[in-house]
């Protein structure tokens, strides 16, 4: 999940941060009381000073949903230990953190404007605190002034230098390191390498901080996802053995169990990526059965783990589950769109499902969407051309190919930032019409310009930002691949399936191509077959080649 499309929302529902409130299955939303005490939110405990057991486990609760993204339920735990306890310093201060801005999302100008209210009233209630709860409190005021400014950065700023005085004066406290690394992190979300993976300023004094962290506690929860985030886009062998760990930690925090699968998909673990967010998504389902979930926790993370759960049933060739989980994806989030165009992305997923796995007719007999979103439009013609084309329908093909690029060429394509990040519609459509103009002209038999466009395909799909599940349906070196197979040039098949496997490691696909690259050039192509054979042991499909 990127951080890039997350103001939209986040702007959206700021007035209001809703919270995780107990509710009767006889309740309206609105007659919601005290929040509920959950069971299963780790072992971390963060002595407070506080006259209320209760409220420090309020406090314990508050600081586990922020380092586990649900602040909007966060804010509210915090609220209800600041009820319990008026002259608490650190609920007021736990308040104010949760409304901050965080890795997937800056902070509207109500959070604003609470957060600043709240450590203001957690420097009032400070004297009654510990030296070591003045530093926190002292920090954070850096971070919020009394109105929301145009550019957020030099606050940010200050709040990481007041921060670094945190954990030096607290040498043990490991909160207060994870906290620190947050800040640096917050600094440059979802951006803390260079394309040649080179650490951006403050990568490493962040990784350094959540390492030392994990030293000394295990299953710190903000320690464990932070790290994964730090690490994922190039070095995610340095958070397996956190994602091993945080996957079981927090049961009751949906989006916690999730996050090992980002390091899972990068080291080819499609298995266990697609059954830890079958039980993130239980999760957040159990979460929201019994809680008054944020507005924007519904629309942004529990969707991820849908998302997700569909791109690892899809890399392990598992067609039946990836489309009932992409149609419920779709499902689950087609009220948003009124809102917010931007989740026009999660509507084309059954449509690209089925492309992904040669359901032509299927794709044939789709109605035409709404055709005041270029995207679902766009999307639609390009499927379709893929259908025409592989049914024998060559001119059909042309002409969608044609109406893809006028939908891609409308302004509002390019304006239109969709859910993955940064990627507007505009670029996923122009990987659309390249990927289906190679296979049209490699239908033709012109395969010079059919790599080249191909290729070309693969360019734009290399210069999407980062993001997990990959911006793009799936990787188009596995359709150049393919097309360079059927032209006699298996050395370079062999190439680009050996790139691919290096970017999506063990993934069936792109091993298929790879043994099959192999065995054209005579080569020993055992151990690829075997590899593949090893990742298809749970498709339901047959594949003729890397791509239907």
């Amino acid at each position: 999940m990127h951080r890039a499309w997350l103001p939209c929302l986040a702007l959206a529902m700021a007035a209001s941060p809703l919270a995780c409130s107990w509710t009767s299955r006889d309740e309206a939303p609105e007659s919601a009381s005290r929040p509920v005490l959950l069971d299963e939110l780790g072992s971390h405990h963060h002595a407070i000073t506080t006259s209320s057991p209760e409220a420090q486990r309020y406090f314990d609760q508050g600081l586990a949903l922020t380092y586990g993204f649900n602040h909007e339920a966060a804010i509210d735990a915090f609220r209800e230990a600041s009820r319990l306890d008026p002259g608490c310093a650190m609920c007021a201060w736990g308040e104010a953190l949760a409304l901050g801005p965080n890795l997937n999302a800056p902070m509207g100008p109500e959070a604003a404007r609470q957060a600043y209210a709240a450590v203001q009233r957690a420097l009032r209630l400070s004297s009654g605190g510990s030296p070591a709860e003045r530093d926190y409190i002292g920090a954070l005021a850096t971070r919020y002034g009394p109105e929301l400014p145009d550019d957020r950065t030099p606050l940010d700023r200050a709040y990481v230098r007041a921060m670094r005085e945190v954990p030096a004066r607290n040498t043990e406290d490991t909160d207060a390191a994870t906290l620190l690394a947050e800040a640096l992190m917050d600094l440059m979300p979802w951006n803390y390498w260079t394309h040649d993976a080179r650490p951006r300023p403050g990568t490493e004094e962040a990784l350094g901080l959540l390492e030392w962290v994990l030293a000394r506690e295990p299953e710190h929860l903000g320690a464990n996802h932070f790290l994964i985030h730090a690490v994922e886009e190039f070095f995610p062998e340095r958070a397996e053995a956190a994602a091993d760990r945080l996957g079981t930690l927090a049961n009751d925090a949906g989006h916690l169990v999730h996050m090992p699968s980002h390091i899972y998909w990068r080291l080819g673990r499609y298995e266990d990526a697609l059954e830890i967010n079958r039980r993130a998504t239980a999760a957040d389902e159990a979460f929201f059965a019994t809680c008054r979930a944020g507005a924007f926790y519904r629309a942004a993370y529990y969707p991820h783990n849908i998302h997700f759960l569909w791109a690892a049933a899809a890399a392990e060739g598992r067609s039946q589950l990836a489309l009932t989980t992409a149609r419920k994806l779709a499902a689950k989030t087609a009220s948003e769109l009124g809102r917010f165009d931007f989740m026009s992305e999660f509507m084309v997923i059954p449509s690209l499902t089925l492309a992904r796995f040669g359901r032509w007719d299927a794709i044939l007999g789709e109605a035409r969407p709404d055709t005041a979103r270029p995207y679902l439009t766009g999307i639609w013609h390009y499927t379709r051309g893929l259908a025409r084309l592989r049914t024998g329908g060559l001119d059909e093909a042309q002409r969608e190919l044609a109406s893809l690029r006028a939908s891609a060429a409308r302004p509002v394509s390019e304006a239109l930032i969709l859910v993955a990040g940064t990627s507007s519609a505009r670029a996923l459509l122009e990987i659309a019409a390249s990927h289906l103009q190679g296979e049209l002209l490699a239908e033709q038999g012109r395969m010079d310009e059919a790599v080249a466009m191909l290729e070309r395909a693969v360019r734009l799909q290399d210069d999407l930002i980062y993001n997990e599940p990959p911006p793009w349906y799936f990787p188009t070196r596995q359709a150049l691949g393919a097309v360079l197979l059927s032209a006699g040039r298996a050395a370079r098949a062999e190439a680009v399936y050996r790139e691919d496997l290096a970017r999506l490691p063990k993934n069936g696909w792109s091993l298929l191509g790879l043994a099959q690259s192999l065995e054209a050039q005579d080569k020993p192509a055992a151990n690829a077959r075997r590899s593949f054979e090893q990742a298809w042991a749970r498709a339901d499909v047959e594949l003729p080649a890397s791509r239907f």
